[in-house]
This record gives C-alpha cells, structure tokens and sequence, in this order.
C-alpha cells in the first residue's frame, strides 16, 4: 500500500463517488465499531469519520479512505481493514481543526503507518 495514494478510495472498494454513506455501519476485521458520522471523496482528502457510539465512550476517529475494503450498500455497511483497537487507539477526530489540513492529515498517515501524499 505504500504506492497507494492513503486519501483515495480504492478502486476495488465499491465506493461511487458522490455515494452517501453518513448512517452505514463500520466493521474493522474483527467486528462492529460504530457508523459513518462524516465522509468526504474530496481528492486528496478522502476520509471517513466513525462514531464509536458507546464502545468507546461516542470517540470520533477518521480513517483514510483507502482502509476501506468494501461497501455493502445493502447492508449499509462499511467493512475496513484496521482492528477495533486500532480504531480505538487511533488520534481523535476534532471538529474544530481543518481536517484538508496537510499537517492535520499527517497525524493520521503516521498512525495508520501510511505514507502521507
């Protein structure tokens, strides 16, 4: 994945652009972790925002597009390819910050181990 742009959907994910998926369920590898609060298929800037709901005390966390497996559109399920403690240990999302911000967006490349383009 290291040529793989972290920000872009994967071709083989399913996603159509302009797809809404803010409500479909988010499940890690090993099992259900929340629902899309936000997403964006900005270039360069895609991301979902996952609500953990009460699992983790309703924490929002942003995953990079490209960990996005596939979608069942329906099920209206997102399945993505990071562990719940991953995603539970991932930086918290914060609203008030310019998520298009490069230097925001590195934070979350360097966590998910993904080199930030």
């Amino acid at each position: 994945m290291a040529n793989e742009d972290i920000w872009g959907y994967r071709t083989d994910s399913g996603y159509e652009r302009g797809t809404d998926l803010i409500g479909f369920k988010v499940e890690a590898t090993d099992g259900s972790i929340g629902k899309v609060d936000e997403h964006t298929d900005e270039a360069g800037a895609g991301y979902l925002v996952v609500d953990t709901g009460m699992w983790i005390f309703g924490k929002h966390v942003l995953l990079p597009a490209s960990t996005i497996r596939r979608i069942d559109r329906d099920d209206e399920t997102v399945y993505v390819n990071r562990t719940k403690d991953q995603i539970k240990d991932a930086p918290e999302f914060e609203r008030e910050k310019q998520p298009r911000d490069p230097s925001y967006l590195e934070q979350f490349a360097k966590y998910y181990g993904m080199p930030h383009m």
